[in-house]
């Protein structure tokens, strides 16, 4: 009932405003709908520790790591998706808060990469499956992070493949509008180091931005939050120019409490960063990567697959070594 009440209140006061402020695509606000962010029973980290109680690690990844609110990642290992995606949006409203939850599944996914290599097997098969997301997280508040490094990682195709993204990506921020009211969708727009500003902001535009709630930032890597926030503040400032409009932006944490030091794949010597929270110069700091995961066969994770929970690699990220 609490959460029913505040959802009514948000979507009432929140009406005046979507005449004046930045287009966005829902007027209820998730946020008030809810108390706080939901930490993933089953993580990876915390599925570590579960298992491994005796191990001199163990308690520091289950204090740093497996207590604090993060992402679940959505795709073609999820089976069902609307039935997994449902599931978990469920069992966060039956706790009265916010779940975050990751697409990544999209058509030629990584191509550029290769570790992360996949997704779905055509462009209509895409729209399918991210209709049938949309559709079951239904009317339940959500935090929904759209395609990581979709936008960013356009050097491996071509003008056709291209123009195919950006009408998924379209269509599936169509979908959310019209099955999923109460979730804010954030479209990936890379990181401080991929793109241009300027670039981005035509790549997000033409793609659909505009039926989106924000853009995210940072997805998996490690720049600082106040890079992160320079370069969308950038980004809006583009989109502001050019189309008339900006939006909110959301910045992952979960791995940039030491800054870059110019590698993406595992890279050795990261530290966690702020916790997820409302606020810290973005619209939200998030833990949308989870700490510990591999990114693939590189770095410090030699020899592992993209996921992979890597137990030292997270400890020592909880120290900053």
């Amino acid at each position: 009932m609490r959460r029913r009440i505040r959802a009514l209140v948000a979507a009432l006061s929140a009406l005046p405003l979507a005449l004046v402020v930045t287009p966005s695509a829902h007027a209820a606000d998730p946020t008030t709908m809810t108390n706080g962010f939901y930490t993933d029973p089953d993580s990876s980290a915390r599925k570590w520790v579960a298992a491994n109680p005796g191990d001199g690690r163990a308690p520091a990844i289950n204090t740093y790591l497996a207590s604090t609110p993060m992402a679940r990642w959505f795709g073609a290992w999820s089976g069902t998706i609307g039935t997994a995606a449902g599931a978990y949006v469920g069992a966060a409203d039956h706790h009265d808060k916010l779940p975050l939850l990751v697409a990544y599944n999209i058509y030629l996914r990584d191509s550029c990469g290769g570790h992360s290599g996949g997704g779905a097997s055509s462009a209509s098969a895409y729209s399918t499956w991210i209709a049938q997301f949309a559709g079951g997280i239904a009317g339940r508040p959500a935090v929904v992070v759209l395609e990581p490094d979709s936008l960013a990682d356009y050097g491996c195709l071509n003008q056709t493949q291209i123009r195919e993204r950006q009408g998924m990506i379209s269509g599936a921020l169509a979908e959310f509008n019209r099955q999923a009211p109460n979730t804010w969708v954030y479209l990936d727009a890379g990181n401080p180091g991929w793109v241009s500003a300027a670039t981005m902001a035509q790549r997000l535009h033409e793609a659909g931005v505009r039926q989106a709630h924000g853009f995210s930032l940072n997805i998996s890597n490690y720049y600082t939050t106040d890079q992160n926030t320079a370069y969308g503040n950038a980004v809006n400032s583009e989109l502001a120019a050019r189309y008339g409009y900006t939006k909110p932006f959301v910045v992952d944490t979960s791995r940039n409490g030491n800054g870059s030091n110019g590698e993406w794949c595992n890279a050795a010597g990261r530290r966690t960063g702020t916790p997820t929270r409302l606020g810290g110069g973005a619209e939200m700091l998030l833990w949308i990567k989870a700490p510990g995961e591999s990114d693939g066969n590189c770095g410090v994770g030699t020899g592992s697959t993209a996921g992979q929970f890597l137990p030292e690699a997270a400890y020592k990220m909880i120290y900053g070594y």
